[in-house]
């Protein structure tokens, strides 16, 4: 793909199958929200639109009217007669306006950091789109989005959605097709004349990707009291910022995080659409599959101190040189990972002083290991960690290895595992099942499991390829998403 260029965005000039244009039709719907946001800077409507976007209101987007209030057993208005509109021009249409946020023109990749001015404008094209739908918008404590459509407070409600933040220079779809999606198949809902019987919520959860603090799913992991508010404080960006001051900086009070128990026991489910980071469904030749469970993962860092020298002046039977033996680790790292199965990644590093002719005095770097179940998981950091420390002690460096995170497998409640695999299943041209399969990345969902009923939908990535400016998924296979969450939230809201 060309640098600086959209190739791999749907509708914006990439690869396309069956791209339609978006209708005349503009839904309006009447503004409500309940929220402390500040005046974001940058609001979709300073986004440099694509042909064919409408910034502000999407085309194809639900008619006026408000969400009433509603329990399980109570119908909840859809909010009156939508547009007719084709399938998919809805997806399209918010996906052109939210395509160029965040976007850096040399890398073509997205740096859509935490409460950075990239996310505080994904922020407000979120709250756009739920005020144009007639929704209640409000966020929480710890700054995660909310669209209700129904009563937020009666409980048993569908929650959908996933986030908006990136990795550095990531992909377009990592996140913001499962957002995007979500408000697509409310419209296609909507479109269904549907009557809702529990309340639906479309969510952002805030720094899922842990690009700026460090720490992957900050939101949803507040949120479920799995990061505690200390702890939470104590988080730093590489500028020295702490997490309470980017929030206050972007206008949200960080005296409000902390455990939100009494919002999660108002879901009865949550059910998170996401790009595949892998080639399963690609191989299988399914547009749309369901996950079994996430294997369990962490982050290790690993420090190496040696001594500080010249590069020109000193032998090399003198040196202490941590380089060394971090790069024999790294390598170890691999051959570890093939003789267990799991996965193994040094892909960050930080080096003291840093100087093209000086010898590192500290090399210190990260390993993301993954495996399909904990004893593997264990063998390989075991492993990894065994072999660095034999290195270490034969070249006279020293050696501290600190595990930063850790989550522990994830299984996806069976129940509404086996719900979403019948509705599918009922709802298919072909009647065939839809794939199930694990996954080796984290997600909100997963955070969310310990606490609520969840599961999650994925969308065929030909490539296979994640986290970078070539992440992909094709028009078709968008749509076939849109349309398989909106028959799961048929099948869980709807009469």
């Amino acid at each position: 793909m060309p640098t600086g260029t959209p190739g791999n965005l749907p509708g914006t000039g990439g690869t396309s199958r069956g791209a339609a244009a978006p209708p005349d039709g503009r839904g309006q719907g009447t503004p409500r929200s309940t929220t402390q946001d500040a005046p974001a800077p940058g609001t979709p409507s300073s986004a440099p639109a694509s042909p064919g976007a409408h910034p502000g209101t999407p085309s194809g987007a639900a008619g006026p009217g408000p969400a009433a209030g509603s329990s399980r057993g109570a119908a909840v208005p859809s909010g009156g007669p939508a547009p007719q509109w084709r399938s998919g021009d809805s997806f399209l249409s918010m996906w052109r306006e939210l395509a160029p946020v965040g976007r850096h023109p040399g890398s073509g990749g997205y740096r859509r950091y935490a409460w950075s001015a990239a996310d505080l404008e994904c922020r407000a094209w979120f709250r756009a789109q739920a005020e144009a739908r007639g929704l209640t918008y409000e966020t929480d404590r710890n700054g995660n989005q909310w669209a209700w459509l129904g009563d937020p407070l009666a409980g048993d409600a569908v929650v959908t959605g996933s986030h908006l933040d990136s990795v550095p220079d990531g992909g377009a779809f990592d996140g913001p097709l499962g957002v995007v999606s979500s408000f697509a198949a409310l419209d296609e809902l909507r479109s269904r004349g549907v009557a809702f019987t529990r309340p639906l919520a479309v969510t952002n959860f805030g720094d899922e990707e842990g690009a700026r603090f460090g720490l992957a799913c900050v939101g949803s992991r507040l949120a479920a009291g799995q990061l505690t508010v200390a702890d939470a404080h104590r988080l730093e960006d590489a500028d020295g910022i702490a997490l309470p001051a980017a929030m206050e900086s972007a206008g949200y009070d960080p005296g409000t995080i902390g455990p939100d128990p009494e919002r999660l026991a108002r879901i009865g489910a949550f059910v998170e659409l996401h790009v595949e980071q892998g080639r399963a469904l690609d191989l299988t030749g399914d547009p749309v599959g369901i996950a079994s469970a996430i294997w369990p993962h962490g982050r290790w860092r690993f420090d190496f101190r040696g001594e500080a020298n010249h590069a020109g002046t000193t032998r090399l039977v003198d040196r202490r040189d941590p380089m060394l033996t971090y790069a024999e680790t790294v390598l170890a790292a691999r051959r570890e990972a093939e003789l267990t199965g799991a996965l193994a990644t040094f892909g960050k590093i930080a080096v003291e002083p840093n100087g093209v002719n000086a010898i590192p005095s500290l090399v210190r770097g990260w390993l993301d290991s993954r495996a399909a179940d904990q004893a593997t998981l264990d063998a390989v950091v075991t492993g990894i960690e065994r072999a660095a420390r034999e290195y270490a002690d034969r070249a006279g460096i020293d050696l501290d290895v600190v595990r930063e995170s850790f989550t522990p497998v994830v299984e996806f409640e069976h129940a509404l595992r086996d719900e979403l695999a019948k509705i599918l299943r009922g709802s298919g041209d072909t009647g065939r099942p839809v794939p199930v399969l694990g996954t080796g990345a984290g997600h909100d969902a997963g955070i969310l499991s310990a606490s609520v009923p969840t599961a999650m939908l994925f969308v065929r990535n030909p490539t296979g390829i994640s986290h970078s400016p070539a992440e992909h998924a094709a028009e078709d296979d968008c749509v076939a998403g849109v349309r398989a969450l909106a028959d799961v939230l048929e099948g869980l809201a709807c009469s």
